[in-house]
C-alpha cells in the first residue's frame, strides 16, 4: 500500500465507502463515547484506540481513503469520507483517518521512495503504527510556530548520518507513536527525516493538558539531543523540508476542516433532537424563536463549510497546491463550526456543559481547530499579502 497518487474511486464506490464508514461510526463506535479508557488527558487510551481499530478492520472501514490498490481518493471524495468518520470524536482513531496520522500518509505516498514507503507508510496505512510531526517549536525559546522560518532544531551530516539537536512542542502524539517526520535547519536550508520511534534521542518531557481531548498522547514538549539519523532517512535532499512540507500543507489543513463538519453535523442533531423534546414556557424549544433561529443559522453554516470544503478539495484535485485557497478554507469552515458548536451548547442550555452528550467536547475541540494548521489570523495575515502581491503585478509596481 502506498497511499499514493490520487486515483479515486468514483462517485458510485465513493458513496458507497461513505454509507458503510457512516454505519460503523453511529453503530458501533458511538457506544465506545462513554468508555473509561482514558489517560491524564481524557484522550483515549492505545488500548481503546487498537481495540477500535480492529473492529474498524473487521468491518472493512479500516484507512477507507486508501483504496486496496494503494491508491488515494480524489480530495473531493476524501471529504465525502472523512466527514462520515467525524461523526464520532473517536470515529477518525477507529477509522485511522486522525491527524497527524492522515496528513503523514499523504505526504510520504506523494513523497516518499519506495523503501520508504514499506518501512514508514505501510504500517502506517494498514492501521499498525501511529506517526507524529516534529515542527512547531517552544515559544519561551522563541521557536518556530505559525512562523516556520523561526525554525531552530538544527541538523548536521556526520559521514552517512545527520545529527539532529534541538526542541519541539505540541507535538500531537509523540508520547506512543512508531513513525516521526522530524524538521530541523541545516546550512542548506530545511529538511525533512523520518525516524523509527520511541527513540532514546528523543526525549518527552510533558505532556501539558489541553483544551482539546482526542488525540492519543496529547501534544507533548520533547528535547532532541543528539538523534542520529541514517542519509537514506531525509526526505528529498537537504533544503528541500519546506517544499516538502507545503505538500502536506494543504490536504491537512482541508482534513481538519472535514472531520470536523462530521462532529458539528453530530452535535446539530443532539442539539436539534433536544430542542424538539425539552419543554419550556408551554411549549418545546423549537418552537421558541430564538431557539429555532440558531438552528436555522447552524443550517446555514453547516452547508457554507461543506461548500468551502469541496470548493478547496477541488482546486486540489486540480494540481495545485491550494495555498491561498486552503487558508480560506481554513478560515470560513473553523469560524463556522465554532459558531455552530457554540449554539448547540446554547440550544442545550445546561446539558450542553455536560458530558452526558459529545457536544460539551466538540466544542472544546472546535475551539482548539481555530489555532491548530495556522490560527484565523495568520491565514488572513497569509492571503491580506497575497493580496498586495497581485495588486503589484496588476499595477506593474
Amino acid at each position: 500500500m502506498s497511499g499514493g497518487g490520487s486515483t479515486g474511486a468514483g462517485p458510485e464506490k465513493t458513496m458507497e465507502i461513505a454509507a458503510k464508514v457512516e454505519a460503523f461510526v453511529r453503530e458501533v463506535v458511538v457506544p465506545y463515547e462513554r468508555d473509561p479508557r482514558r489517560d491524564h488527558h481524557d484522550c483515549p487510551s492505545e488500548e481503546l484506540v487498537a481495540e477500535l481499530k480492529e473492529k474498524a478492520r473487521a468491518a472493512g472501514v479500516l484507512t477507507p481513503h486508501i483504496l486496496p490498490d494503494g491508491g488515494h481518493l480524489t480530495q473531493r471524495e476524501t471529504a465525502i469520507v472523512l466527514q462520515k468518520t467525524g461523526l464520532s470524536p473517536l470515529g477518525p482513531l477507529a477509522c485511522n483517518t486522525a491527524a497527524p496520522d492522515e496528513g503523514n500518509i499523504y505526504l510520504l505516498g506523494k513523497v516518499g521512495n519506495a523503501e520508504i514507503k514499506d518501512r514508514f507508510l505501510k504500517p502506517l496505512v494498514e492501521g499498525r503504527a501511529r506517526s507524529a510531526f516534529f515542527m512547531t517549536e517552544p515559544a519561551s525559546e522563541n521557536g518556530a510556530g505559525s512562523d516556520p522560518s523561526m525554525m531552530r532544531t538544527v541538523c548536521r551530516q556526520d559521514g552517512n548520518h545527520w545529527v539532529i539537536n534541538g526542541r519541539k512542542a505540541f507535538i500531537t502524539g509523540a508520547q506512543g507513536a512508531q513513525v516521526g517526520i522530524v524538521m530541523a535547519k541545516a546550512e542548506a536550508g530545511a529538511c525533512m527525516f523520518l525516524v523509527d520511534l520511541p527513540d532514546p534521542a528523543i526525549r518527552i518531557d510533558h505532556v501539558p493538558n489541553t483544551i482539546d481531548s482526542s488525540m492519543p498522547g496529547g501534544h507533548a514538549v520533547v528535547t532532541i539531543d543528539n538523534l542520529r539519523v541514517p542519509a537514506d532517512q531525509m526526505l528529498g535532499q537537504a533544503g528541500e523540508g519546506f517544499q516538502y512540507a507545503q505538500v502536506r500543507l494543504s490536504p491537512a489543513r482541508l482534513s481538519h476542516c472535514m472531520r470536523w463538519l462530521g462532529a458539528c453535523i453530530r452535535a446539530n442533531e443532539i442539539a436539534t433532537d433536544y430542542a424538539n423534546r425539552r419543554m419550556a414556557f408551554g411549549k418545546t424549544l423549537i418552537d421558541h424563536e430564538g431557539v429555532g433561529f440558531m438552528l436555522a443559522e447552524n443550517l446555514i453554516d453547516l452547508k457554507q463549510a461543506e461548500l468551502m470544503i469541496d470548493w478547496c478539495a477541488d482546486v486540489l484535485d486540480g494540481g495545485a497546491l491550494g495555498t491561498a485557497e486552503s487558508s480560506m478554507a481554513k478560515v470560513a469552515v473553523s469560524e463556522a463550526l465554532m459558531r455552530v458548536a457554540d449554539r448547540c451548547v446554547q440550544v442545550m442550555g445546561g446539558a450542553g456543559v455536560t458530558g452526558e452528550t459529545i457536544v460539551e467536547q466538540v466544542f472544546r475541540e472546535i475551539r482548539a481547530f481555530r489555532i491548530y494548521d495556522g490560527p484565523t489570523e495568520v491565514h488572513k495575515w497569509s492571503l491580506a499579502r497575497k493580496i498586495r502581491r497581485d495588486w503589484k503585478a496588476r499595477e506593474g509596481a
